[in-house]
């Protein structure tokens, strides 16, 4: 009988006496965490931020919470704190992408829109209104819809009630959806709060 992956939590236990262990969470969760910096801050520095979330994550381990299996939203909340250091470069992003409609950092991955004409007006309404967001409600749309992190995770990524994350995505959805002449640009799928890309 073929022995089961461990999970997160059983890496990290397992990485806190033996750190070469560590590797098996930065190879199942830095590819997924690579593209998110990547849309959130482009290529030049979504190399830097997540390896420094994952030094941070390592240098952390004794502190992570064993009871959560998924370390994902720890990952995420570290990378949050990073990405926010660099929220001016971010929001240069977004304004020359209203600007332009030249996508810089969706060029530079095979999962960009299909159709560009029709996506480029949509894309750089969606800029202008992502960089008129307060950085918390951008926060909390981008790992909803980008990271696809359910409303629990979101919390527990940024360290805010599930109320908290209902309320501002309901702020951002709402001032996007204006911006983009109704459209909802997560179009959430359930009610777990998981969101639906539509690709």
């Amino acid at each position: 009988m073929p022995e089961t992956e461990a999970d997160d939590a059983e890496v990290i236990r397992r990485a806190r006496s033996d750190p070469a262990a560590f590797s098996a969470l930065f190879d199942r969760h830095a590819p997924a965490l690579h593209r998110y910096v990547v849309r959130r801050l482009g290529d030049e520095l979504a190399d830097d931020v997540v390896a420094e979330t994952f030094l941070a994550a390592f240098r952390r381990l004794g502190h992570y919470d064993t009871a959560h299996r998924d370390a994902r939203p720890w990952l995420y909340g570290i990378a949050a704190n990073l990405i926010g250091k660099h929220r001016r470069a971010e929001i240069r992003a977004y304004r020359a992408l209203a600007r332009t409609g030249v996508d810089d950092v969706a060029e530079s991955y095979a999962d960009r829109v299909e159709s560009r004409v029709a996506a480029g007006a949509a894309q750089r309404e969606l800029a202008a209104a992502l960089a008129r967001l307060s950085p918390e409600d951008r926060e909390v749309l981008l790992m909803i819809a980008w990271a696809d992190l359910s409303y629990e995770e979101t919390a527990t990524a940024l360290g805010i009630p599930v109320g908290t994350v209902r309320s501002r995505l309901h702020r951002a959805r709402k001032k996007t959806r204006a911006a983009l002449g109704g459209a909802d640009p997560t179009a959430v799928a359930d009610d777990e709060g998981r969101a639906g890309h539509g690709r």
